[in-house]
């Protein structure tokens, strides 16, 4: 093997293993929005991330991190229960500290509070960045491909619920009232 060879060869595996880092970032990412779980969540967002999320009935747009993390906080809180699985990434590293992701999300996201339930498929365009030897995502943005949100009216019989015990239990705003597009 050649010394140019031997190079491309540790280039080609420096890309794997940041392609799987941020693989692993984004699903840290999701397990953590549904988990409430802000003090990693937060790791995995850059400081000045930007993030602009459009639903059916809603436009949310952000600059910063705190401003993000506290969506998140309101959102997933005690009265609350969400799935999101991130799908089929697709990864290309742009540089040794920049990337870019697609990803299909599958969620459902049930509110107690406000008595209805939303399933519904997203795709994802995120930006990455490698500060300090970590992949954070500096940029995310996802639009729906579908979106139902039905009426319930009567709480299912949950046999486990994860947020009633670390979700937030007073919240301070709902997205639905301060981001809702009608």
């Amino acid at each position: 093997m050649t010394d140019s060879e031997l190079a491309q060869l540790k280039r080609d595996v420096q890309i794997l293993k940041d392609t799987e880092a941020v693989k692993k970032v984004k699903h840290a990412y999701f397990r953590c929005i549904d988990t409430a779980n802000l003090t990693e969540l937060t790791e995995l967002l850059h400081p000045k991330v930007h993030a602009k999320l459009v639903g059916g009935t809603y436009a949310i747009e952000f600059n910063d991190r705190a401003d993000y993390i506290e969506m998140v906080a309101n959102s997933f809180n005690a009265e609350f229960v969400g799935m999101h699985h991130g799908h089929h990434p697709e990864i290309e590293i742009l540089s040794e500290t920049e990337a870019t992701g697609t990803w299909y999300l599958q969620d459902i996201a049930m509110d107690f509070r406000r008595k209805v339930t939303t399933t519904g498929s997203s795709i994802y365009h995120d930006k990455y960045l490698k500060t300090d030897g970590k992949w954070q995502i500096s940029d995310t943005y996802y639009y729906r491909v579908y979106e139902c949100v039905a009426d319930t009216p009567d709480r299912p019989p949950l046999t486990a619920h994860y947020l009633a015990d670390h979700g937030r239990k007073e919240i301070t705003f709902t997205v639905v009232d301060k981001y809702n597009k009608q």
